[in-house]
């Protein structure tokens, strides 16, 4: 197998050999799962698009939309332009609108396949003196416009309402109102401030570098059951289980748990005596061969194969995951680039810098203990083309 050296945190340059990767058994492209489960999936930039990058979005619809076909053959959903595709760090809600209109017309190609899209308020500027009902009309139109073109919700947590709620009942008035609209029940979106610190103190109204999770999980249990007709289920991102299970637990008959905590998803997925979580992972991009092939042993009751093929994808989770969360999108797309399904290692924003190469080398490292580099010589080539610019004679 194909060796290079790579660096440690500690300045070492240390050969690595890679492994064989693992062959995956495709399921069918409509697999009978009993979870269901959303891939977060990421956007291709186009890096030959003459803007700043920084300032501007310039996506690459072809391989973007590839990707999604790739997500769907393996029994996936897509949850559309959602924090993974970077949405509030680089693509704004009209990129995002085109993306999620492209994306809906694509699965309508796809008989079977499940598109469910954020709607926010991600083009309203945060303001603490702004009143409710401004926030609610961001998220009118945001949702008006995905229901137009055919779309499923995702209410998205929002940066405009964390900035000016001021209490539970704040919250409880915008959600009750917006759900009160909507057409069809949608996924409700709890993103900690881990991936977005200008949401902390969300549900409650009380910004705090320590939030109340505890009280928060009592007013969104709240706002759930209050709504529940409308309410599909909802996808917390924590990282915490013992907290998802809080909520879980308190989730009124029929509203589903979507895991998005990518530091323990294997265990909320699996379940116990006490119950399961569905899944909206952002890491089913990364791991989508190896996450559709434990899911489908998972369908057949064969729980030690879904346990023994997640098991070293969680250790690639938590590194790509690991603080500042917010940057994980950088791992996602890297590793995205090493297998082939995109050309380059650019992002949109330029976030392929947010990352150190000892950050990335590590990712190699566990993304070949997983079996998930498909093609050993293609990673290993762009890796150390990777290096070289990075100074490391590899």
């Amino acid at each position: 197998m194909p060796a290079l050296k790579l660096p440690h945190a500690d300045g070492r340059l240390e050969a690595f050999e890679l492994s064989s990767p693992a062959t995956w058994r495709a399921p069918s492209q409509h697999p009978q799962w009993n979870r269901v489960a959303f891939a977060a999936a990421h956007v291709v930039a186009a890096p030959l698009a003459p803007i700043d990058p920084w300032l501007d979005a310039a996506i690459d619809w072809d391989a973007t939309l590839a990707y999604r076909r790739y997500l769907w053959s393996l029994g996936f959903g897509v949850a559309e332009a959602m924090d993974t595709a970077q949405r509030g760090m680089g693509l704004d809600w009209s990129t995002s609108l085109a993306l999620i209109r492209r994306t809906v017309a694509e699965a309508a190609d796809f008989p079977g396949t499940v598109v469910f899209s954020g709607a926010g308020t991600d083009h309203l500027v945060p303001d603490p003196n702004a009143p409710l009902d401004r926030v609610i009309g961001a998220y009118e139109e945001q949702c008006a416009a995905v229901e137009g073109m055919g779309g499923r919700i995702i209410l998205m947590a929002s940066r405009a309402l964390a900035a000016c709620a001021q209490s539970p009942d704040d919250y409880a008035y915008v959600y009750g109102r917006v759900l009160s609209q909507v057409r069809a029940p949608v996924i409700l979106h709890w993103l900690g401030e881990m991936f977005d610190p200008a949401l902390a103190g969300y549900w409650i109204g009380e910004r705090s570098d320590d939030p109340d999770h505890a009280r928060a999980i009592d007013v969104c249990a709240g706002v759930i059951r209050e709504n529940a007709a409308k309410v599909d289920g909802i996808k917390i991102s924590l990282l915490d289980a013992d907290k998802e299970i809080a909520l879980r637990r308190r989730l009124p008959v029929g509203v589903r748990m979507y895991t998005g905590d990518d530091f323990n998803f294997a265990a909320l997925i699996g379940g116990d005596a006490g119950g399961h979580s569905d899944a909206l992972l952002g890491i089913f991009d990364a791991i989508a061969p190896a996450a559709a092939a434990a899911l489908t042993a998972l369908a057949k009751g064969d729980r030690a194969s879904f346990d023994r093929i997640l098991a070293p994808t969680v250790p690639l989770s938590r590194h790509i995951f690991a603080a500042p969360t917010r940057f994980y999108k950088t791992g996602v797309v890297f590793l995205a680039w090493l297998n082939g399904h995109q050309a380059h290692f650019a992002m949109v924003g330029g976030q392929q810098s947010a990352r150190s190469i000892v950050h990335l080398a590590e990712l190699f490292r566990l993304a070949d203990a997983a079996g998930l580099l498909r093609d050993p010589d293609l990673a290993t080539s762009r890796m150390r083309t990777l290096l070289a610019l990075h100074g490391v004679d590899a």
